[in-house]
């Protein structure tokens, strides 16, 4: 076996890149690149009916989203191919034989089966769950080859994993109860058995498996809600894993020069949408604001914004004027709807909170406001309590009634910031509009 660290991720094809393939993909990724080793990627696509050439497609662009480049596997080829396990049938049914020829393995019609010998105490050392046995008497035999000449998992595992020279196989805790039988076949033909590493579960907010109901259950659904994927990469790399100390947020060069395999805990990891949130709205405010503006874009141009027909410089300043608010690209876009639109504040407000005394009081506060000689947040405050304090009013008696026009929202960065970015004009036509200039 080779002296070089050699991991791989062997996803199936049978659907979009999940939550916990992406989590293994990671620390794979992550530990080929803390022992400047390489990441292989494997498709197993033995199961006929389920398997398709459009899932492989969406795993391995999830996969480049998510920032995860592999040094070898089906599209990039390398030096232990073929890469998918369809086309590797010549090499399962070779070793297959040699069983056969050794009386270790016998055939039952059309299927190929080995013999579990009794008797036998399989033994590991993971790193994470440590040591760990089996008796061979508690398993049963183990099928190879099906009758349709497909290997099965466990028999084509051994044989990728050998002849691919994996030297850490890094995988889901589910598959602790497979690796006898792996081992088992991996001493019948010779050969070296790998380091093992079994990664703990991620579950839910109510420990239990992880499911819709705790939110996005795949990494495009994610990139669709609008997380970065350094943010998702970040938060991936703490389920199961930290760094040895308090340090929530690291770049992907960070957490390479940090990562270890023996840092990894036993106890399942618990899915946090709001630790995520955290963490990727940290990621968010790392990002230069014309970046920021750029992966806004499809969030806006969905919500019918046509930011097209604003600068780059423009929409970086509108997203700089909710100085750090939002949690996602998509809610960036939502938080700063009124600035690109005014029709997304005629949809949410209709004035008909404000009664004619209100109305009298707004408009000559409005008034005043619109002649103020310099169009600027610090004047135009300095304004607001000076007129207030000589009308009987309170600040928020005007500020309120000024966000629900200008916004449409209870909550927004400073209103009279507001105010400047939309421009005299502009803030003009929408008090307008209410019946309030």
């Amino acid at each position: 076996m080779t002296d070089k660290t050699r991991v791989r991720f062997a996803p199936s094809p049978t659907g979009a890149l999940h939550i916990g393939g992406a989590h293994t993909a990671l620390f794979n990724w992550l530990w080929a690149r803390r022992n400047g080793g390489s990441f292989v990627l494997r498709i197993e696509d033995t199961d006929l009916v389920r398997s398709t050439g459009e899932y492989e497609q969406t795993i391995l662009q999830g996969m480049r989203w998510l920032g995860l480049d592999w040094d070898e596997g089906p599209d990039v080829g390398g030096g232990h191919g073929p890469y998918r396990q369809s086309e590797r049938i010549g090499i399962y049914l070779e070793h297959a034989n040699r069983l056969l020829d050794s009386g270790q393995a016998y055939r039952e019609g059309e299927a190929i089966i080995f013999q579990v010998p009794p008797g036998r105490t399989l033994a590991f050392d993971d790193v994470v769950y440590g040591h760990i046995e089996m008796a061979s008497e508690t398993l049963k035999n183990i099928v190879l080859i099906k009758s349709d000449g497909f290997p099965t998992y466990n028999y084509a595992v051994v044989i990728d994993d050998h002849t691919m020279e994996i030297t850490h196989v890094v995988r889901g805790e589910d598959h602790i109860s497979n690796t006898p039988k792996q081992i088992l076949l991996y001493e019948a033909l010779g050969w070296d058995v790998p380091v093992f590493a079994h990664l703990p579960m991620i579950l839910g907010k109510d420990k239990k498996k992880l499911s819709k109901r705790d939110g996005a259950t795949s990494v495009y659904e994610f990139r669709d809600m609008g997380y970065h994927p350094d943010g998702l990469f970040n938060y991936f790399a703490l389920l199961g894993w930290n760094p040895g100390d308090d340090r929530e947020i690291f770049t992907r060069e960070e957490a390479v020069g940090m990562f270890d395999l023996a840092r990894v805990t036993k106890k399942a990891a618990v899915f946090d949408t709001d630790k995520l949130n955290f963490v990727n709205q940290a990621h968010i405010a790392r990002i230069s604001p014309v970046e920021r503006a750029k992966l806004t874009l499809p969030f806006w141009n969905e919500a019918g914004l046509k930011p097209c027909d604003r600068s780059d410089e423009w929409l970086a300043q509108a997203l700089e004027l909710l100085e750090g608010r939002g949690q996602t690209f998509r809610e960036l876009a939502e938080y700063t709807d009124y600035l690109l639109s005014f029709d997304s504040v005629k949809a949410r407000y209709d004035a008909s909170d404000l009664d004619e005394a209100n109305r009298g009081l707004l408009r000559r506060f409005f008034a005043a406001l619109l002649e103020i000689p310099s169009w600027d947040a610090d004047a135009m405050e300095a304004l607001a309590k000076t007129w207030c304090e000589d009308n009987g009013a309170k600040l928020k008696d005007v500020a309120m009634p000024l966000r629900w026009t200008l916004t449409g929202r209870k909550v927004s960065p400073g209103i009279f910031h507001v105010a400047v970015f939309l421009g005299r004009e502009e803030t003009k036509q929408r008090l307008c509009h209410y019946g309030l200039a």
